[in-house]
């Protein structure tokens, strides 16, 4: 992209982005000198900014000047503010056909697990899922029972059994919100391409009873989904065992299933980003925007989450919603969501985390911006319910905090079977059943921690184009939704981060 020490992103933009380290006094192009030490990632002013004037980034808005601004000085927390501003929503002002396959793309496929129910898991586990946190223990102990006896090398067809628990399904009203939401989440999961069998475990007097569940879903015990209640089962060992005895009887069923070659249509893709510096919405991001571009244009589907985290880019999406409506309900969720933060005396400002700032992130606009890119540049199709399945091909988005956990439990509840997340700072997560691949945005990271990073991307700063770098993101989709295994899968990540989103009284 550039070998100088600053870039400055768009025509309209009053600040630049220091690629390196800038001493004071530091002469830099255009003129400009160094007002104070500024460091890597962070934003230098150029040219002179009267106080209460907007500052620019992207060509957006990302908050306004406390006082007067020196071109040269260093532009974060100390003097920058946030106050309301109109924004054109202009809905669906910029919809268009979803774009064909370009000059020498291809239809692009990979090797996946076709389902009953005509669905395409990437990965082939037996779940083992909790209803209530009272069954949490209980579905550990029969995860780390099979996976001990050394049966699973009986079935190289099966990815493992995983167990996966929660903290709620009791405690909690009996309909509402939070009880549709942790049930959404749940059958989600259990249902799910990526899981060949899941074995539901419950306690028996809890609020989010397996039975209710099974009616309102129309769910059908067999091979591919079993239940056990421990107060009916004769307490924990016995259930242990009942359970152990299960998977058991639903391993020879998954390990029947066999890879076949699928059209890359198939594919769901969660975005998640976290840990985010001000690379994020230079490098990383756009690049898996380009890489979601392509996915839409070969017929699949991709999931943008975090409306906190949209909070200020917000009309961007609104005009690429395929109906005003459609974008109508992206400002619905953006209002609920200023709302609740003031209910609990909070403000959506109080994101970016400490980390964002450290990496030169200032304001939540300025963080939105950098996080809708992740989207590419494909029509908004739907917006969606916490956890409610994906049911339309191409770009979507569904309603999640910004903690990625939660986010992510989420996206992969309403279907997506392969996740990209992009990192400044160098998160540390994965998510099974679904593969994560980790996208650093700076090449620095990427040397840190080359363990936990499938991708750097902090080469787009040396001049690899974001086309090239999306190609790449996407090739290894494809890779890896075959089979090849992320670093995040390779490390053993996945057990501890399904976190269903609870946002009602605790009884």
């Amino acid at each position: 992209m550039t070998a100088l020490p600053i870039l400055r992103l768009h025509a309209a933009d009053n600040v630049a982005t220091a690629v390196e380290s800038l001493a004071q006094g530091r002469e830099l192009p255009g003129g400009l000198t160094a007002g104070a030490a500024i460091p890597r990632g962070h934003k230098i002013a150029t040219a002179a900014i009267p106080s209460g004037a907007a500052i620019r980034k992207f060509g957006q808005v990302i908050g306004f000047a406390k006082g007067d601004i020196a071109a040269g000085d260093w532009v974060h927390e100390h003097n920058v503010a946030l106050q309301e501003f109109e924004r054109d929503y202009a809905f669906a002002a910029e919809a268009r056909p979803d774009e064909p396959l370009r000059p020498g793309e291809g239809p692009a496929t990979f090797q996946g697990f076709r389902r009953a129910d005509g669905r395409v898991g990437t990965r082939n586990y037996i779940g083992i899922l909790s209803s209530v946190n009272c069954s949490t223990t209980v579905v550990d102990f029969i995860a780390d029972e099979v996976t001990r006896s050394g049966i699973l090398d009986r079935y190289p067809n099966v990815d493992g059994v995983v167990a996966l628990k929660h903290d709620t399904g009791c405690g909690m009203a009996g309909k509402g919100e939070e009880f549709d939401i942790i049930a959404r989440t749940l059958w989600g999961y259990a249902s799910h391409p990526n899981f060949a069998a899941v074995l539901l475990v419950g306690l028996g007097c809890e609020v989010l009873q397996i039975p209710r569940l099974k009616q309102v879903y129309g769910i059908v015990e067999g091979e591919h989904f079993q239940s056990l209640i421990i107060q009916e089962s004769g307490g924990t060992r016995k259930t242990v065992a009942a359970g152990v005895a299960r998977v058991i009887e639903m391993l020879p069923f998954a390990n029947a299933a066999q890879r076949e070659t699928v059209p890359a249509s198939e594919l769901t893709l969660a975005l998640q980003c976290g840990g985010s510096d001000s690379y994020s919405g230079l490098t990383a991001n756009p690049a898996l925007g380009a890489a979601v571009d392509i996915l839409v244009r070969q017929g699949g589907t991709a999931i943008l989450s975090e409306t906190p985290e949209i909070y200020g880019a917000e009309h961007l999406l609104t005009r690429r919603a395929e109906s005003p409506e459609v974008g109508r309900r992206i400002v619905e969720l953006i209002d609920w969501w200023t709302a609740y933060a003031a209910r609990t005396g909070g403000e959506l400002n109080n994101n970016p985390s400490p980390g964002n700032k450290a990496g030169g992130l200032t304001t939540i606009l300025e963080k939105s911006l950098g996080a809708v890119a992740k989207s590419g540049t494909s029509t908004l199709r739907g917006v969606y319910r916490y956890a409610e399945r994906i049911d339309r091909k191409g770009f979507v988005y569904m309603d999640t905090p910004g903690y990625d956990p939660v986010a992510a439990t989420g996206q992969v509840a309403g279907g997506a079977n392969m996740l990209c997340f992009t990192t400044g700072r160098g998160s540390a997560y994965g998510c099974k059943p679904t593969p994560s691949i980790k996208l650093a945005t700076n090449s620095d990271l990427f040397r840190k921690m080359e363990e936990d990073m499938d991708i750097n991307c902090g080469d787009i700063i040396d001049g690899v184009t974001i086309e090239e770098k999306g190609r790449e993101i996407f090739r290894l989709i494809l890779d890896i939704a075959s089979g090849a295994r992320s670093k995040s899968e390779l490390l053993g990540y996945g057990r501890n981060e399904f976190v269903p989103w609870k946002i009602g009284a605790v009884m």
